[in-house]
Parts: C-alpha cells; structure tokens; sequence
C-alpha cells in the first residue's frame, strides 16, 4: 500500500513541474525591421555580417571566386536593407557607373505606374492615344489593338526581326504587324516606346519625370544615355541595390509609396498566358514553364531551378542582374561583363551563381 500511495503522489510532483515551467515560455525574437538608407548623398549604409545573420563563412571564397573569374565587376547582397555583402572586382569600385542593359525596363515599368497612379495614363488605353497613329508600320486597325499594357507584357504583336534578322530598331518602319496584340509573346526593344507615352502623357522629357518621381525619391544617382536606338540607365551598384530595396518593399521607400502596390504586385506577378514566367517587365521564377528571347519555344519549368520559387527578377544584357527574393527578405544585385558569351537577359550564369549563394544559407 505504501507503493501505491507514492506512486500517484510523484505523477503529481512531476506534472506541476512540467506545469511551472511551461508557465513561462520562450520569447519569440523580434522580427528585425527593414532599413533604408538616407538620401542624403553619404554612404552611410547600416551592414550585417555573414556570422550575425549565421551563414557560412566557408561558402563565401568559393562565390567571389566564381564571381571574379566570370567578368563581374560588383555584388551586393542586401538583407533587410543591410548590407551584407559588398564586393567589388577587376578595377570597378563603388562609384564607378556602369549600364543597366535590360534590366532598366523595370525603371520604365515602375515610372509608367507612377504615371498612371497621378491620372496621366491608363494601361489598358491604346498606345496611340498618347504618341499619335503611325507610330508602327502596321495597318491602322492592327495598331490601335496595342495597348500601354501589351508594350509592359511584351504581346504587342510587332515582329521581333526584321528582314530575319533580330532587331531592336524602334523606327517606324522597322516595327512591323506579326500578330494581333495579345497572342504572341516576343521579347522587343518596343516596350520603349512606353517612355515617349509617359513623356506626351505628362508634359515632360522622360528624364526629369524619372528623376523627380523615381530617381531622387530612392536617393539614387545615375542618368539615361543613348546607345543606338535604345535609351540604357547607367549608375553605380548601390543605386541599384536601392531600387532593387524598393522593389522588395512593393514600391515603399521608407514608408512613402513610390507606386501604387496594386500596380506593382500586378508587375511582379505574370501578366498574360503565353510566357507565365514574365510580368510587367520583370522575370519572374518558380513558373511552370517560359519563353526566352528570340524564340518562339516555351520550356517547361522554371527559369532558375536553383533560385528561390518567389523571386522576380531585373535581367539585362551581358548578365546585369538584380533578384528579389520576397521570403528571405533578401535582394541581390550583379554588374559586369557576360560571364560567358554575350546574352540578351537570361544565361548559365544564373543557375550555378545560385548554387553558390545557396551555399551561404543552406
């Protein structure tokens, strides 16, 4: 009887113990808030390291091995808006300027939001509302199915090649119909003609609406410089890193929205049926399939297999790169030369520069 009696007695000992110490459970950390940096033309930029955030010191040599040895001329890493990787290769340095190619479309997409969240412009209007009829070779009824839309998705129907031969000539007479606007994907150097429909729509060059409404906003530097028939943003590595920052805030800058997030989540996201992997001039990730410049092929899956499934992404020629990645939180930007032969957008690069980051966290 004495067994019996201890024995409910010590249940009793153990399960107001186990009681007492789950009265005080462990504090959940505190999310870190986001930063940015100020605007006020210094370099100040609050950076974490790789042992704070827990990484792996030892996946660091092998990334800026692989980095340097492919033609980069700068990486950033931003987590949280910090800086937690800044490199700089093969004589460029922090201020030194260099173009961003096709990923400057994002800027032309972000600035054609911004024209329309002030009542300047509608997406949906046809281009010629803005620019005038004639602005294509295409009948007139073929042209007027082109929509500011269709020009940020990249379905305005005009031929890629010209006399078959893959052009990036926006004259006239070089912008010819291959399709009606909505039912063919081709990636073409015709979205800039968002730029003229931002300028008539507002009453100002595209260069001082960008900086008064983008540029200065994020305290970016840098300008438009022609190049052929094209208009290519040159600035230093930060003044991407801060757009890239924006981006990942869903068109906030320190708590001003920049651009309606409504118009920025439809850019980020996929904008039509035909290439699911493109949004309003952004790559997009962890699609089901997608197309790439100067084909008409789609290819199952997604267009970084090693990439985070959520990222969007700024691509330019010759590897100019900025990636978002919304869950980690993260933004990663990449200037230089074509890591292997010249490319439009997308490359071999991406993929194994992922496995590699990867390596830093995994």
């Amino acid at each position: 009887m004495k067994k019996l009696f201890l024995f409910p007695l010590l249940l009793l000992a153990v399960f107001s113990c186990s009681s007492d110490s789950s009265s005080t459970p462990t504090p959940n950390p505190v999310p870190e808030a986001m930063y940015f940096p100020p605007n006020d033309g210094s370099s100040t930029w609050e950076t974490k390291t790789i042992a704070d955030l827990g990484w792996n010191q030892n996946a660091v040599q092998p990334l800026l091995d692989y980095l340097e040895l492919k033609h980069s001329k700068s990486f950033m890493i931003l987590v949280n808006g910090r800086i937690v990787m800044e490199y700089y290769f093969n004589g460029h340095s922090a201020t030194t300027p260099w173009y961003w190619a096709s990923a400057g479309k994002t800027l032309t997409s972000t600035v054609t939001g911004i024209a329309e969240q002030e009542g300047f412009l509608n997406i949906t209007n046809k281009v010629s509302d803005y620019i005038g009829t004639g602005w294509t070779n295409e009948p007139l009824a073929k042209e007027n199915l082109i929509t500011c839309k269709n020009l940020l998705s990249m379905t305005s129907g005009i031929d890629d090649y010209v006399n078959n031969v893959y052009s990036d000539d926006v004259t006239p007479s070089s912008l010819n119909y291959k399709a009606d606007a909505g039912t063919r994907w081709a990636y073409s150097n015709v979205y800039v003609k968002l730029q003229d429909v931002v300028a008539s729509a507002t009453g100002q060059t595209w260069s001082n609406y960008f900086n008064n409404k983008l540029r200065d906003k994020l305290g970016m530097t840098g300008s438009w410089i022609q190049s052929g028939n094209n208009s290519v943003y040159w600035s230093n590595t930060r003044s991407m890193a801060r757009f890239g920052l924006m981006a990942l805030n869903n068109g906030k800058w320190n708590g001003t929205q920049i651009v309606n997030q409504n118009y920025f989540t439809a850019a980020t996201n996929t904008s039509q049926n035909i290439n699911l992997s493109y949004g309003y001039l952004w790559w997009l990730n962890g699609k089901a399939s997608y197309h790439m410049p100067q084909v008409q092929t789609e290819f199952p899956g997604s267009i970084i297999p090693t990439g985070p499934n959520d990222m969007f992404m700024a691509l330019g020629k010759n590897d100019q790169k900025i990636y978002v990645i919304p869950s980690k939180k993260m933004v990663v930007i990449r200037m230089g030369e074509a890591a292997d032969n010249v490319n439009l957008a997308l490359s071999d690069f991406d993929e194994t520069l992922w496995e590699k980051i990867n390596a830093l966290y995994q």
